[in-house]
């Protein structure tokens, strides 16, 4: 029985309306209808088939992780989440009295309340930075500055003077 194409629609015409009308027919009929474009796209390699393998849904969690990777955000948010752990990381007592400040160029400086704490931190530094490398590896942390508590300066304040002012008579 020969094919039966609508009036008006051409077999060999280009229109927007026949295209339609030979994929339609196609999809409805399951055989490829004579016109020019008879492979599928999902024969062709590199497209993807809407219920193919690779299409599975992934979670939130772990598209953001393979967006950071992408934008380089892993270092950022590594560093971050050093600082919102340093309770755990360092210990109980140790979050009591000393603080992570600020991380800059790989190293990590933590304020202490007191000298004591200061020298004690010191002597603990090389553990504290086996911890953060098994941790938090991608913090990119290399060394960590332990400062004491802060102590008046003469540099600053309503009465300062710009220069080596009134101090140069103490010696």
């Amino acid at each position: 029985m020969p094919e039966r194409i609508p009036r008006g629609v051409d077999a060999g015409d280009s229109s927007e309306a026949s295209a339609v009308y030979l994929r339609l027919k196609a999809l409805f009929t399951g055989t490829p209808s004579r016109g020019r474009r008879t492979a599928r796209r999902e024969d062709q390699p590199g497209v993807s088939k809407p219920f193919g393998s690779g299409r599975d849904p992934h979670g939130v969690g772990d598209v953001v992780d393979a967006l950071a990777a992408q934008l380089g955000w892993t270092s950022p948010l590594a560093q971050s989440d050093l600082l919102d752990g340093w309770r755990e990381l360092a210990g109980e007592e140790i979050a009591k009295h000393a603080i992570p400040d600020q991380i800059a160029d790989g190293v990590l400086v933590v304020r202490c309340e007191s000298t004591a704490w200061a020298t004690q931190l010191r002597m603990m530094r090389s553990e504290l930075l086996a911890r953060i490398a098994d941790r938090f590896p991608n913090a990119g942390i290399e060394s960590i500055h332990i400062q004491g508590p802060d102590v008046p300066s003469w540099k600053r304040g309503p009465r300062s003077i710009p220069g080596r002012g009134p101090r140069d008579t103490y010696g």
